[in-house]
């Protein structure tokens, strides 16, 4: 946007809000500013002065609305009250639902007060907020329009490294493809305290960086921390199965099954991995039962293709399955 069209924007909202008697209706249209251009500080300055004005007007009209323009608008004027916790995770919020926005370049969002208040917690919450809607964030538009949250990232983690919440920021560079920010984050927890968290997100990056060897070592070091977790075992069985050691990846699940007998996605990964390795039709049709009850229907898919390429399936049982993944 202009900045003839912002200052229009802002003349209409003053319209709504003085002479229409609508300070809500003003939020949208300065919200509908900052959309179009984020880094103008004219929005910014004209919510300032109508939360200073019409704060008991607002609070009362904004009370439950979830639109994506009164929780923008709250981030603001959460960090306009000092609480740049709760305004941190409102804007990654608003981030997730709309990552094709720069909003991080709004001017509160660099200030030194927010940057030198905030917690590592809340970023990390936010951070992985952004991540809510699954939209590709790994383009050289959405690197360029995160940077904000990149340098947030830095000086936060920097100043207050705890190492499960930079795991957790560890996310969202590694979902945009910027690996070496994600591994310097990691570094970062690990010159604190080892933790399980950190490892598992070295492995995570390592494997979107493609490198199974590395995630595997990863994950292994993750187990070597909290043994007892039937996650870990998963993770590095998926790992296995897609280097092709289904093997090693049934014994990993059977480890995991001791842990959590009765968790769903380990028992059915242990059957696609059986079928995989040995062409058991008995272990197939147990696949089948337990399928539906996968959340994640991606998963159930790939563990299908595993279980169906088995040796010497019998072809209506194999058809069967994969029925499943057009559902």
């Amino acid at each position: 946007m202009s900045n003839q069209s912002v200052t229009a924007g802002v003349a209409l909202a003053g319209v709504m809000a003085h002479c229409g008697g609508s300070p809500v209706g003003a939020v949208k249209f300065l919200v509908g500013a900052i959309a179009s251009a984020p880094a103008a500080p004219e929005p910014h300055a004209a919510l300032a002065e109508l939360w200073r004005d019409r704060r008991s007007e607002l609070k009362e009209g904004l009370e439950g609305d979830g639109s994506l323009s009164a929780v923008l608008a709250q981030a603001y004027f959460l960090f306009l009250d000092g609480d740049m916790d709760d305004a941190v995770m409102s804007l990654g919020s608003v981030t997730g639902a709309r990552p094709d926005v720069a909003w991080g370049t709004a001017p509160w969002f660099g200030d030194a007060r927010f940057l030198g208040a905030v917690s590592a917690e809340a970023l990390a919450e936010a951070c992985l907020r952004t991540l809510d809607y699954g939209h590709n964030l790994d383009t050289d538009e959405m690197r360029e329009r995160f940077t904000p949250w990149f340098h947030a990232i830095d000086v936060v983690s920097e100043r207050s490294p705890v190492p499960e919440s930079l795991a957790a920021m560890a996310r969202l560079p590694r979902a945009c493809g910027r690996y070496e920010l994600a591994f310097a984050l990691c570094d970062r927890g690990d010159a604190v305290d080892r933790v399980m968290w950190t490892a598992v997100a070295r492995a995570s990056t390592w494997r979107a960086m493609g490198d199974l060897d590395q995630a595997a070592a990863s994950f292994e070091a993750a187990l070597a921390l909290d043994p007892a977790n039937w996650s870990l075992y998963l993770d590095l069985a998926d790992v296995r199965a897609e280097q092709g050691d289904f093997a090693a990846a049934v014994g990993l699940v059977e480890q995991g099954l001791q842990h959590e007998p009765r968790e769903v996605s380990l028992r059915a990964a242990g059957t696609a991995y059986r079928t995989r390795l040995s062409g058991s039709s008995d272990d197939l049709r147990a696949l089948i039962v337990l399928a539906p009850e996968l959340a994640s229907t991606s998963y159930r898919d790939l563990l299908i293709d595993y279980a169906c390429a088995g040796p010497g399936l019998p072809h209506g049982l194999v058809a069967e399955a994969r029925r499943i993944c057009e559902n």
